[in-house]
């Protein structure tokens, strides 16, 4: 039997009140970053992220400067971002409807064009995440460079005030286990048609 505290409740139970304020307070800490890496960088990032155009270019540039394992991995990359963003967006954003961050939380002009879609999951996170991850498995060093922009492209959706840390969270999980499926599935259906 497991013990409980002064108020009934079980000590490890988190507290989704809690667990809500702390997404604010971060979301609120990371929109008041103002180096100049943040105004300059973060919304040059942003603009290549859009529309995936990074990491179709990623590719591209994987497919033409390398040879076999390249290839491949710009394939599986462009795969598991495929999967990652019909996950987030087509499936997650339609299944649970949360607003975006208020714009009181957000003290700069970046919070002005912000979508209208559910702000749970970041679809722009799932998608950069998935085809980085995918590319690291096939091709490591290629990986590691996609991981760069991957990492702003996930603290400029909560710096910009698109998404709350945790819907950025989510969609790196999202990501993740896109690539892994992008990586294991052709395995499994060989194994079935054989």
């Amino acid at each position: 039997m497991h013990e409980r505290d002064g108020e009934g409740n079980l000590p490890y139970m988190i507290d989704l009140a809690d667990l809500k304020e702390g997404d604010r307070r971060l979301t609120r800490r990371m929109a008041l970053w103002t180096a100049p890496l943040a105004r300059q960088v973060l919304p040059a990032v942003e603009s290549a992220a859009e529309r995936t155009k990074l990491w179709w270019a990623a590719a591209a540039a994987m497919a033409a400067a390398g040879g076999y394992p390249e290839r491949k991995a710009a394939v599986a990359g462009l795969a598991s971002m495929g999967m990652a963003e019909l996950a987030s967006n087509a499936v997650c954003k339609e299944l649970y409807e949360r607003r975006r961050p208020p714009k009181e939380l957000i003290p700069h002009e970046g919070v002005h064009d912000r979508p209208d879609s559910s702000s749970f999951p970041s679809g722009h996170t799932a998608a950069a995440v998935g085809f980085t991850a995918a590319v690291v498995a096939v091709c490591p060093a290629w990986g590691v460079a996609c991981a760069v922009p991957a990492v702003a492209v996930a603290v400029e959706r909560v710096h910009s005030g698109a998404h709350y840390p945790s819907d950025v969270a989510a969609g790196a999980v999202i990501g993740l286990t896109s690539a892994r499926l992008t990586r294991r599935l052709p395995r499994l259906l060989l194994r079935r048609l054989l």
